[in-house]
């Protein structure tokens, strides 16, 4: 017999049904790259079907957002100093709107899309925020851009 307390019976914790996680490097210091998050603009293009409102702003460590709309929960940009750039962590919880329970596919294709989104963004902003570096030059600072 299984169920609560039994050694056969493992409790879950709630996990949300879009979930994505992603890193990118980038060769700028974080100053630079919490600069090419700040706009708002910006964010309605990366997320065109997300409402998205700032939760927090942490300035050089990054941001958090509460996202509604076609999605409700959180996404963060986490910006974390790495030899001599950040490291841009970005992670996104979100339940579909309405309460809806995708079907398995649909599941893989929501997160597929999220990700891709996700993965656009950090890319943009380490192009804008790197000016043109090419590999194996120093990374930019605030004292090299211009």
């Amino acid at each position: 017999m299984s169920g609560p307390g039994s050694p056969l019976y493992v409790m879950l914790p709630i996990v949300s049904s879009i979930h994505i996680a992603d890193d990118t490097f980038v060769a700028a210091s974080p100053g630079l790259v919490a600069a090419e998050l700040s706009f708002e603009s910006d964010w309605r293009r990366w997320w065109p079907d997300l409402a998205v409102s700032v939760r927090e702003d942490r300035a050089e460590k990054g941001i958090r957002w509460r996202v509604g709309d076609a999605l409700e929960g959180t996404m963060e940009v986490w910006l974390e100093p790495v030899l001599d750039g950040t490291m841009l962590h970005y992670f996104l919880h979100a339940e579909p709107a309405g309460g809806l329970i995708p079907q398995a596919g649909e599941l893989a294709d929501l997160n597929h899309k999220r990700r891709v989104a996700g993965r656009s963004m950090a890319l943009e902003v380490k192009f804008r925020a790197e000016r043109g570096r090419r590999p194996g030059e120093p990374s930019v600072s605030s004292a090299t851009s211009g």
